[in-house]
């Protein structure tokens, strides 16, 4: 954690928060949840004063930190509510900002990611932050995460043309999945949720432009 970010101007927030509430975001719990987190921690020194503007940030491994109305459309979807009983499998931790958020919302947080560097990284900010309720591993997302499955929500910060079928079984009865779907040119954030019968209902929240998944694990990174 940099000196230089130590301390966050309270106007900055102020402004990222209600930015949020014009976009739609009124949830308390998860706008609270947001004010908490020092996002300025989750990006590169460099990128600082941008911080707590809502756009999306390089960060390591080529990858991006998604800005942060996405992020609150995301995280509102899964409908965590106040009493943190579920357990979320996050596809790409990435700076790990998204989990630390979702993190304060659920009971527990299952997170992989291809690169280890963005593993190692993101465990040390939680570490810092003194979030405990966050299992993370460097795997092929594609995969899930069978060992720890089922789940009550999965999130993916990962675009699929097509959902994947692993994942869909690793749902629990009555789950929600909120993923980016589609190609490039024409891709949206979808919010899924799997029936007690197995049947699935799909909505679509908002267009997106995620990177697509890759499969299996980074060698180098």
């Amino acid at each position: 954690m940099s000196s230089e970010n130590e301390e966050r101007d309270p106007f900055q927030m102020m402004r990222l928060i209600l930015e949020l509430r014009q976009t739609g975001i009124t949830d308390t719990f998860l706008l609270n949840a947001i004010e908490s987190l020092p996002r300025h921690e989750f990006i590169p020194e460099e990128l600082g004063e941008f911080a707590y503007d809502d756009v999306a940030l390089p960060i390591a491994c080529g990858q991006t930190i998604t800005r942060p109305s996405t992020v609150a459309g995301m995280v509102y979807a899964l409908e965590l509510g106040e009493m943190r009983a579920y357990t979320v499998l996050e596809i790409g931790t990435g700076s790990g900002f998204l989990t630390a958020l979702t993190s304060k919302l659920a009971r527990r947080v299952y997170t992989v990611d291809r690169y280890r560097t963005l593993i190692e990284s993101a465990r040390q900010r939680f570490e810092a932050l003194r979030i405990t309720n966050i299992v993370s591993q460097c795997s092929d997302g594609a995969l899930g995460w069978s060992a720890t499955a089922p789940f009550d929500r999965i999130v993916s910060t990962c675009a699929v043309e097509t959902i994947p079928k692993v994942w869909l079984d690793q749902l629990k009865p009555d789950g929600i999945m909120v993923i980016p779907v589609g190609t490039n040119e024409d891709q949206f954030v979808k919010k899924i949720i799997k029936k007690a019968d197995g049947s699935l209902q799909e909505e679509s929240l908002a267009p997106s432009k995620f990177l697509h998944l890759a499969d299996g694990v980074a060698k180098e990174l």
